[in-house]
């Protein structure tokens, strides 16, 4: 049981790096309980990046704070809720560069963190940022401005009601069996359409070839933002595939590679 129920931070900067992705590999990386959410038929799964400051306990002066670089591989997803159809997104596995979330994520607060080395260039709305934790690594340089396409929505607004329709992300708990949700909200909630430079994830990357195409990037700057822990119910709690997703992914580009009978 989560300690710590709320955090307040100041997000420097968040991108929302999207892809359009196969459902079928998208159903195959879900555990029990979770559909991906389509759309024109195809999955919506990404990276967040996200720059937070000030990070603190709820009850604590916003003179003190943490600060940490972090990454989420995440994909949109539904699931059926005590009124009915639920959204929100799964997130595969979290990084951090920072001690706090590594140590107690999944503890003191859900959301179980690993470890990452990042680097960070920022000026004049432009992000080039590298992750690297060893098998898995991102590197993405995104500008703000400029035309903006997408092939899942229509504009920057609505792809911004979208994300901010998803704010429960799901993820597994340390013992890799049960789930645990954490939301994230801010009353000063904005989005900026911007264009990818390059980028590279050796997540979406493993999938099988054309399984998952880059659809669109947006970034939110100079925020404030609430993480909080929603009380899950006991059936979505013990939800379990009995594979991690990282091995499950693995396991899937090999199938679907080879030839079937």
């Amino acid at each position: 049981m989560s300690i710590v129920r709320g955090v307040r931070a100041q997000l420097r900067r968040r991108l929302l790096i999207s892809y359009r992705v196969d459902p079928a590999v998208a159903a195959s990386l879900l555990p029990e309980g979770f559909r991906p959410q389509l759309v024109d038929g195809s999955a919506l799964a990404g990276v967040c990046v996200l720059g937070l400051e000030a990070i603190r306990p709820r009850w604590f002066a916003p003179r003190w704070g943490l600060r940490s670089e972090n990454a989420a591989h995440r994909i949109a997803v539904e699931w059926d809720g005590p009124e009915g159809t639920e959204q929100g997104v799964f997130i595969f596995e979290r990084h951090s560069s920072a001690w706090h979330p590594v140590l107690f994520g999944g503890r003191l607060f859900p959301g179980v963190h690993h470890r990452a080395r990042f680097t960070t260039r920022e000026g004049s709305g432009r992000y080039a940022l590298t992750m690297d934790a060893g098998a898995h690594s991102i590197a993405a340089d995104v500008e703000v401005g400029g035309e903006w396409t997408s092939g899942f929505f229509d504009s920057v607004d609505e792809a911004s009601e979208f994300y901010r329709a998803g704010r429960i992300g799901w993820s597994y708990r340390h013992d890799g069996h049960e789930v645990e949700p954490v939301a994230l909200a801010s009353d000063e909630w904005a989005v900026e359409g911007a264009r990818l430079h390059s980028l590279r994830s050796s997540f979406f990357d493993a999938l099988p070839e054309g399984a998952a195409v880059f659809d669109s990037v947006v970034v939110m700057r100079d925020l404030p933002v609430v993480l909080s822990a929603p009380q899950p119910s006991s059936a979505m709690m013990s939800t379990s595939t009995g594979r991690h997703p990282m091995v499950v992914r693995k396991t899937v580009s090999r199938e679907i590679a080879s030839p079937t009978s």
